[in-house]
């Protein structure tokens, strides 16, 4: 008994086994039968009844019928010819075109910068820097400047009683910043319109009105722990003025909002920010620091390249192989 059991289901086995593959070959074989809607039919075959096309279904496995008046013989007949000379599906073609519109749109917004390294889509204030020959996205935050008055020239007295000019410095807590370069000349890349500014900003909200190139490289002094990013002056006529040692920058106008900022030269060891200038206010008491050391260790949350697109494909690597 228990040998003919096992018979019968070795053969009920081989017999679902076998149907799967007609299936599957059904599918593979059908052919589209389109309607005037742009909708279409998977079929095997076909045949005209009068006013009506009778159709067997490649997906209920059945024979169907439709209006011969709703049947598209053109789109039907293109169908099938370009399928035999080996065209890609006319959903295919859309669905590569949608995802080209979605791939540009991403990298509009969040350009490539270097190889498997991308700008993030939220914004920021970014550093390009290369570490142990790799390049490395950097992000730079944004420190309050203390404005720590000059007590030689109060602020107060010559706002009341203007005898002498008033000097106040904007200062960085801690002598060095938490990201540092270890190339000089790093790219820094900007796009703060999308980012909320400090609650406690003192300077005019950013408009339209500000050019998009008025951010800025400013080497910052070291001092007693600190780091002086630049000093106000107010002359006794109540006139506020800044001084910054600027470095001499190039900017360009990127998509999705970025600012790319390149020092003209190298910039020699020291600490360093990125400022942004506002016009007739001055500079930003809110500024983006960083430091330049070749020798400094790693920047620990250092945004590495995507390894997959830094990694060569086996078959590249094979050519290179045989190239060399």
């Amino acid at each position: 008994m228990r040998g003919l059991h096992n018979f019968l289901i070795a053969g009920l086995l081989l017999g679902l086994v076998s149907m799967v593959p007609s299936a599957l070959s059904g599918q593979q074989l059908a052919k589209r039968l389109i309607l005037k809607d742009g909708s279409y039919q998977l079929a095997t075959q076909w045949e005209l009844k009068g006013d009506r096309v009778r159709y067997f279904s490649a997906e209920r496995g059945e024979w169907e019928e439709v209006p011969k008046s709703m049947v598209d013989w053109a789109a039907t007949d293109k169908y099938e010819k370009d399928r035999a000379s080996g065209k890609p599906a006319p959903e295919a073609v859309a669905l590569d075109k949608e995802l080209e519109a979605e791939r540009q749109a991403e990298e509009a917004k969040s350009p490539h910068v270097a190889p498997g390294l991308q700008l993030p889509d939220s914004g920021g204030v970014v550093l390009l820097d290369t570490y142990q020959n790799q390049p490395q996205l950097d992000e730079l935050q944004q420190s309050g400047g203390e404005l720590k008055k000059n007590m030689k020239g109060n602020i107060l007295r010559a706002a009341i009683n203007p005898i002498a000019s008033a000097k106040q410095t904007i200062e960085i807590p801690g002598p060095h910043a938490k990201v540092q370069s270890h190339i000089t000349l790093p790219a820094i890349y900007v796009n703060v319109d999308q980012q909320d500014q400090p609650a406690d900003n003192q300077q005019p909200q950013k408009g339209p009105e500000l050019p998009w190139d008025r951010f800025k490289v400013v080497r910052m002094q070291e001092k007693q722990g600190k780091r002086i990013a630049g000093d106000i002056k107010i002359a006794v006529y109540g006139k506020v003025s800044q001084e910054q040692k600027l470095v001499p920058t190039m900017a360009e106008k990127l998509t999705g909002g970025w600012v790319k900022v390149t020092p003209s030269s190298p910039l020699a060891a020291g600490e360093y920010a990125v400022v942004e200038m506002l016009g007739k206010d001055g500079m930003n008491f809110y500024v983006w620091d960083f430091g330049v050391n070749p020798a400094a260790p790693a920047n620990p949350m250092a945004w590495k390249p995507d390894a997959s697109a830094t990694t060569p494909q086996p078959d590249k690597a094979k050519n290179l192989q045989q190239q060399q």
